[in-house]
Order: structure tokens, then sequence, then C-alpha cells
């Protein structure tokens, strides 16, 4: 749990935990089932239909007490991983559709931090900043060739602003995390 605790918000690599620790990656998937099990974490896939050159790997690791995380940017990503998670569940519990949380990376590295899929459609895509705000060019990109009708880049530093993130489809857009956030579940 300690070495995992390092490794929120980043692909989990099972033959190199496995290395790490000295014992077999089954038993790594076992022992990351057991901790999923218990709630200390989850894991979010990546999503790859219709999405040219994705890559189908590795799983990435979010711990749910995401305030214990030194990485500002790590602790970033989990804190809106743990509400999109929180969200996700919610919908699919209310009977609104079937719901699913995703990643999406390609083989030249480009990588959009979440995807909502909306019965197996893209809904809208999440880029997790600490404080920049300046627009990843991943976002558009992944946007672009997703067809998501909404494309977020969420700045968890930022201030409040009154504004509906879900108004109308549109380009990528930066928002304040307490923004998006309170327009979720």
């Amino acid at each position: 749990m300690r070495l995992l605790a390092d490794r929120s918000a980043h692909q989990l690599v099972y033959g190199n935990l496995a290395k790490e620790v000295r014992v077999s990656i089954d038993t790594i998937r076992r022992w990351i089932d057991i901790l999923r099990q218990l709630h200390l974490g989850f894991l979010v896939r990546p999503w790859h239909k219709n999405v040219s050159r994705s890559l189908r790997k590795e799983p990435k690791w979010f711990l749910r007490d995401w305030a214990s995380i030194e990485d500002a940017g790590d602790r970033a990503e989990t804190f809106i991983a743990c509400h999109l998670l929180k969200a996700v569940d919610g919908w699919n519990d209310m009977g609104l559709g079937a719901f699913e949380l995703g990643y999406l990376r390609d083989k030249e590295k480009r990588e959009v931090d979440f995807v909502v899929v909306r019965d197996r459609t893209p809904w809208f895509l999440v880029e997790v900043k600490h404080r920049d705000e300046s627009l990843d060019a991943s976002v558009k990109y992944y946007q672009d060739r997703t067809k998501a009708p909404f494309a977020f880049q969420v700045v968890v530093d930022a201030e409040y602003v009154d504004a509906d993130c879900f108004a109308a489809p549109r380009g990528p857009v930066v928002v304040p995390a307490r923004t998006f956030l309170s327009q979720l579940l």
C-alpha cells in the first residue's frame, strides 16, 4: 500500500510492481483487487473504442484518500477522479444510463486524464491541472476524435465562477474545479 500511495494518478504496471516487491504478477493483481474491495483505491481503465492509435494497456491507480498525496498534481488528479467516480456510480444507480469512467492515451503519448462515457458514447472529457490554465492541446485533439460534446480542462486551484459548464456543447473550455464539481452529482 505504501508503494501504491506514491503511484496515485499513474499507470499501474503490474510487472514493474511485481519486480519491485519480488512477487509474481498474479500476486500483485490479487493484492490490488483486495485493496479495491477494501475501498482503499480504484482503477480507471483506458477507453479505446474508435480512437485511432489508442493504447489498450495498464489501468491508472487512484487512492480514495486523496488528501494524503504529497505531489500537488497527483493530488489534484486523484481528487477529481474520486468525484468523477462518485458521479458515474450515482448516475448508474439512478438508472440515468450506462456510465463508465476511463482515460485516453495513444502511442504518441497524448493523454486526457478522464473520459466519461454514457451509453457507450463519450459524453465529456476532463484534463486536470493544479494551476495551469493554458489549454492542453490533447483535450481538443481527443474531443475531435471522440466527438464528445463537452471537453474541460479543470483547474483545481482556481476561484469559483458562476457558469453552467453543460449549457451547450462546444469546444474545450478551462473551468475551475469548484464550478465543474458543483454541476456533477
